[in-house]
Formats: C-alpha cells, sequence, structure tokens
C-alpha cells in the first residue's frame, strides 16, 4: 500500500497538475478567457439561477395540428386508393372533401367499397391500450366513405406531436452554443424553455418560432392573373403569399397543391454564401429518395418554375434552367448570415409538427444570481475553513495531508466540469459544499483507524499502510451507495436536480481519488524520508 513506483508518483503528479492548469480558466475574467489558445478555452457554465436567462412558456396550437392530421389523411387517402400494383389496382374516388374536422370521398364503383375501407383500415392504427384506433371509418349513402378523428386518437397526436417538439427545441437551443438549457413539457399542450446566459429572448423567440415546414412546389404556369389577384385559383392550385421582403413586388405566387419535395427528405442544411452574389443563402442537401425526385422533376420542367415555401410563405420561385441532378438546392432570398443560419438550423433539426405560440416571457437578471453566487461563496469558503482547522488540530500533519488533498480536488471538481462543459446551478453549489465535507470523511475513517492500529502497538509503517487498507473498503462501499443514489437522480431528475447530481458525481469520484491515493503517496514519501519511530495522529 505504501510503495509507489515512479511511473505511478508521475502519473498521479501529472493528473494533480493538469487539474490545476483547467481550473484556472473557470475564474479568469472573459477577455484574459478569450485570449486562451482553444484547447484551455474550458470553463464551468452558470445556470440560469446563477447567471441569468430567459424564460419562455410555449403554448401549443391544437387547432393547427388538427389541421395538419386532417391534410395527412387526405394524401393517405389519395395514395391509398392508388394501390400497389399499378392502374390496375386503382380503386376511382371522386368529390374528396376535407371538411368540417372530416375526410369524406365518393367510391365510384360500388363493388370496390369493401377494398376501400379495407386499405383505409391498413392505414389507421390503436389508440394506446384503449381499444379504439385513431380514426372512424363510416360508409354513408352507400357510396361515401367519411374518416373522422377519435377524441382518442387526437389525444395520442397530441402527446407525440409535443414529444417530438421538445427534441426539435432541445436541438435547435443547443445549435447556440447554448449550455444545458432545460427544455421540458409542461401539462398536456406546453414546453417550459429556459436558456442560461441568454438575456435578450428575441434570438431565442425567433428559432423556436418556425416551424420550418420546407416545400418545393411547382408554379402554376395556366393561372389567370386577373382571376388570381381576386383572390381565385384554378383546380388543384392554391394562392400563396410571398415571406416578408422577398418576391420583387409581387405579391403572391398560384402554386400547384401537389408537394414535390418536402423539408422531411433534407439530410443537411447549412449557411453558405451565392459564388456570385457572395450574398448569405442555406445549402440543403436531400436523401436519395429526394434527390431522384428532383432530378425527376426538374428533368420534366425545364424552363418552368418552382417555388421553395417556408411556413406557408413564398421565399423565392426561380425558374429551372437545367435539371438539378446532385441531390443539393440553394434557398436564397433577403437572408443576413444570421437569418440564414438560423434557417439552417431549423431545417436541420427538423420541423416543428405544430405551431408554438410564446405565452409567458421572462427575462432573469444576473442580479439574483450574483447573489446566490455571493452566498453560496460564503457558505463555500466557511465550511472549507471550519473544515481546514478541524482536520489540522485533530490530525496534526495527516491533516494537512487531507487538507492539501481537498485543494486538490477542489481544483480537479473545477477543471472535469470545465472539460465537459458542465453548467452550475445553484442546487450543484450545494453539492459542492457538500463534497467539501464529504471530501475529508474518508481521511477521518483513515486517520481514526491508524490510531486503533498504533494503540494496539503495530509499528508507524504497519500501522499506515494497514489503516489505508482496511478503511479503504469501507470508503468505496460508502461511495458506492452515494454514486448510485446520484446516477438515480440524474436518470429521473431534470434542470437543477441533474446539476446537483452532476456535481455530486464528480465530487465523489475526485474525493476518494484524492483523499485515498493523493494522500498516501503524501504519507509513504514522508515516512521513506524520515523513517519516524514514533506518530502522533
Amino acid at each position: 500500500m505504501l510503495d509507489f513506483p515512479r511511473w505511478k508518483t508521475i502519473g498521479i503528479s501529472i493528473i494533480l497538475l493538469f487539474g490545476i492548469l483547467f481550473a484556472i480558466p473557470s475564474f479568469l475574467p472573459d477577455k484574459a478567457f478569450e485570449s486562451l489558445p482553444s484547447f484551455a478555452q474550458t470553463k464551468v457554465n452558470l445556470g440560469l439561477d446563477l447567471a441569468g436567462g430567459s424564460h419562455l412558456l410555449l403554448e401549443a396550437d391544437l387547432a393547427d395540428l388538427r389541421k395538419t392530421q386532417l391534410s395527412n389523411m387526405e394524401k393517405t387517402v389519395r395514395t391509398a386508393m392508388r394501390g400497389e400494383r399499378g392502374a390496375g389496382d386503382d380503386i376511382a374516388i371522386g368529390e374528396l372533401r376535407n371538411a368540417n374536422g372530416q375526410i369524406s370521398f365518393l367510391v365510384r364503383d360500388q363493388t370496390q367499397l369493401d377494398e376501400a375501407r379495407e386499405r383505409l383500415f391498413r392505414e389507421t392504427q390503436g389508440a394506446g391500450l384503449t381499444g379504439q384506433r385513431d380514426w372512424n371509418i363510416e360508409v354513408v349513402d352507400t357510396t361515401r366513405i367519411v374518416l373522422t378523428p377519435t377524441q382518442v386518437g387526437l389525444d395520442q397526436a397530441v402527446d407525440r406531436a409535443m414529444d417530438t417538439a421538445r427534441d426539435i427545441i432541445d436541438r435547435r437551443v443547443n445549435s447556440l452554443g447554448t449550455r444545458e438549457p432545460t427544455i421540458i413539457r409542461q401539462g398536456d399542450d406546453r414546453i417550459v424553455v429556459q436558456v442560461p446566459g441568454l438575456q435578450d429572448p428575441q434570438q431565442l423567440k425567433d428559432l423556436i418560432g418556425k416551424t420550418a415546414r420546407l416545400e418545393f412546389r411547382m408554379v402554376d404556369a395556366n393561372a389567370d392573373p386577373a382571376e388570381a389577384a381576386q383572390g381565385r385559383a384554378p383546380v388543384g392550385s392554391e394562392i400563396v403569399p410571398y415571406a416578408p421582403g422577398e418576391g420583387s413586388g409581387a405579391a403572391f405566387e398560384v402554386l400547384s397543391r401537389q408537394v414535390m419535395i418536402s423539408g422531411e427528405q433534407l439530410i443537411d442544411a447549412q449557411q453558405s454564401f451565392d459564388p456570385q452574389t457572395s450574398l448569405p443563402v442555406v445549402s440543403i442537401r436531400f436523401d436519395s429518395g429526394g434527390s431522384s425526385t428532383f432530378a425527376r422533376v426538374t428533368s420534366q420542367n425545364v424552363g418552368k418554375r418552382f417555388a421553395m415555401v417556408l411556413d406557408g410563405q413564398v421565399l423565392s420561385a426561380p425558374s429551372i434552367n437545367e435539371p438539378i441532378l446532385g441531390g443539393s438546392a440553394q434557398i436564397s432570398g433577403n437572408f443576413t448570415v444570421a437569418s440564414a443560419n438560423a434557417l439552417a438550423i431549423s431545417l436541420r433539426s427538423g420541423a416543428l409538427p405544430v405551431k408554438m405560440a410564446v405565452v409567458e416571457e421572462r427575462t432573469v437578471t444576473p442580479e439574483l444570481g450574483a447573489d446566490s453566487i455571493r452566498k453560496g461563496a460564503i457558505a463555500g469558503i466557511v465550511a472549507t475553513v471550519a473544515v481546514l482547522v478541524f482536520m489540522i488540530v485533530v490530525y496534526g500533519r495527516f491533516g494537512i495531508y487531507a487538507n492539501a488533498a481537498l485543494a486538490f480536488n477542489i481544483a480537479l471538481i473545477v477543471a472535469i466540469m470545465g472539460m465537459f462543459n458542465a453548467t452550475l446551478t445553484l442546487p450543484g453549489i450545494a453539492g459542492f459544499v457538500l463534497t467539501i465535507g464529504a471530501a475529508v470523511d474518508a481521511n477521518v475513517l483513515i486517520n481514526e483507524r491508524i490510531r486503533e492500529e498504533l494503540k494496539r502497538g503495530r509499528r508507524v509503517f504497519q500501522a499506515v499502510e494497514i489503516g489505508y487498507k482496511e478503511a479503504s473498503r469501507a470508503i468505496f462501499d460508502a461511495n458506492i451507495t452515494n454514486v448510485i443514489a446520484a446516477a438515480l437522480m440524474f436518470w429521473f431528475g431534470s434542470g437543477p436536480i441533474k446539476g446537483f447530481a452532476v456535481v455530486l458525481t464528480i465530487g465523489i469520484v475526485t474525493s476518494v481519488f484524492t483523499a485515498v491515493t493523493v494522500t498516501r503517496l503524501f504519507a509513504a514519501r514522508w515516512l521513506h524520508a524520515k523513517r519516524p519511530a514514533a506518530l502522533n495522529i
């Protein structure tokens, strides 16, 4: 236990040195921190309760979700009636309507009615364990099929949409470079977003507010401009307005309702610059299915125009000068670098399944956090000083070793949190203070065991060796149970609870290392150098 080969001594020294070096950046002012080389820019981030930030409460537009659900079912009906074996397997339908929260259509050949119902039944699914399906399928007037979403189906759709929205918002917010935002569901149709360190929430609101539904659709060249100006579009087409600042004077475009390619077929979106104009644009790439579809449609429509539609507004409607075969495209518009990057993030993270509106907005000022940090620092300093004095008074030299190990332990905790870009919250400070007390607990066990062995008449070397060996078992057992508790808090907790669990876990690991290994190294080096005949502890 007291034999330390040279390689082990060097290894422990390097770990302690790196701990000190990587802990220092967290205490530097911003200007000094930014001047450090990139590999040394490791810093502990402060949570919302310490650094301030933005708090948003988002509410889903359930009416929009139901509209989207009906629109998707309308497309499903068209696809299902086309069959799987070509034209010979089609079911002729007519008067397809999407109104009053229902989808209805006419089956022209009554002998195909049962087949049509069977195909639609395969497109619906059970709603949880309720025994009901998400859509009711009814036949009225002997030839008309009516599909109505059930309440359990609507509830299930809302639940899935909110889970998906939470995940997408999480990806979007993290793309801003923030650290550990808190994003949780509240109730059935609300999401809470808390981002530490972001004092201006407008950028966050703009990013989250985009549903980012990207569509590529053909411009209807046969539409009558006079009719369109009066709000009338040909059958199969619709009038779509230009986004603010786009269109070069045009207010709208008449577009085919059929979507060539949707944003769901994107695999990447990045902000870049147009090589000809040097203006900010968004470069996008499609998956294999989207690439082949884009190549086929552009090959068939050379000389015609297609429109890029984002969230129901036309961004641009360029002409197809030649087939686009590479599976990539470029979205242009009146973008700045920031807005193009925000759009790329929105497209890359996926489209929100439902529109989200900000119903509550709060900006948490850092003054409150500064007060918490000051009080937490006072508590930490008082606790640390009390522990240092107690250890020196009670255990003498071995108390000094324990105090040195405690200092290294604090440095290692800060360094590890900095390397992982972890976020320190107010509960995290509590965990930090708790770790200080628990860090010397192991040394108390070791020193008391050494005392017992000395009272039994063992020699100094033997007493110290047995003291470390026997006490280490109890130390490891006790800390394993603490790690299990911290892991459960991290797994089941959220926000500040996770912050407490992270700090506690890091503190447990580093305290065991410093309290057992580092103090043992100090003791071994002193014992081998001085060879004391007696030990006062």
